[in-house]
């Protein structure tokens, strides 16, 4: 359960130990640009998720300040501006909660393959290498975490809804499915009920269970790099 928080903590104090300015510096700098960079990777990675299981993509909003006036001529779905930073607002799943998941769940790689690995080698590094490393790993890693309301809650209530149709075969499966869990609790408070506040709670209890798993496999995964870099003895 800790694990996320003990990574940051060796990391950053690798960084601030030699007590040098310009390192701080290279790690703000490069974590705001690795932000800018990440939000529009992040958001195309929901729509390569859908489109690559089956779906169909219609309209993926960014918000201008990302760079969206350039993809959006690169990619017909993408339009400029969002009330979020990005949103895939407009996609089909074909009904397959498989390709919903996999909607979800895309941009999330990106935390398993290069971000947890990366923040976990930070205190390998020398110098201003350890800035830039941290900058650059923390949007990635921590992605998990900020997206507990959204697409991990999301990925929760898919799966609780979904189980909910064993015992209820007629239950309306999209009455608890939401990339924003705030805007659905808002949306449902006027005629919610008890089993609305139970699923609801249990979708994002599954949300942040899922999130840490995603750290976790990355730890296996820097874990694994670790051992097959390490000499034969």
């Amino acid at each position: 359960m800790t694990r996320p928080l003990h990574d940051w903590l060796v990391a950053f104090e690798s960084c601030v130990r030699d007590r040098r300015p310009a390192e701080i510096v290279v790690l703000l700098s490069s974590l705001v640009v690795a932000w800018w960079l990440y939000v529009p990777v992040h958001e195309l990675a929901h729509a390569w998720g859908c489109l690559s299981t089956g779906g169909a993509v219609t309209r993926l909003e960014i918000s201008r300040i990302y760079g969206a006036g350039l993809l959006a001529r690169i990619f017909p779905y993408v339009t400029v501006g969002s009330e979020y930073a990005g949103r895939l607002s407009g996609f089909d799943t074909r009904g397959s909660d498989l390709t919903h998941l996999a909607t979800c769940a895309a941009p999330f790689v990106l935390t398993i393959l290069v971000g947890v690995p990366l923040l976990r080698a930070v205190p390998l590094l020398s110098g201003w290498r350890r800035g830039l490393a941290l900058g650059v790993a923390l949007p990635m890693a921590y992605a998990p975490f900020v997206s507990i309301p959204g697409d991990y809650y999301e990925m929760g209530s898919i799966l609780v809804s979904r189980l909910v149709t064993v015992f209820v075969p007629h239950f309306p499966t999209a009455r608890w499915r939401s990339d924003d869990v705030f805007r659905l609790v808002g949306s449902l408070t006027p005629d919610a009920n008890a089993s609305d506040v139970a699923g609801i709670a249990a979708s994002l209890l599954v949300g942040v269970v899922l999130a840490l798993m995603t750290y976790w496999a990355g730890v296996a995964i820097s874990a694994a790099a670790k051992r097959s870099n390490a000499p034969v003895s």
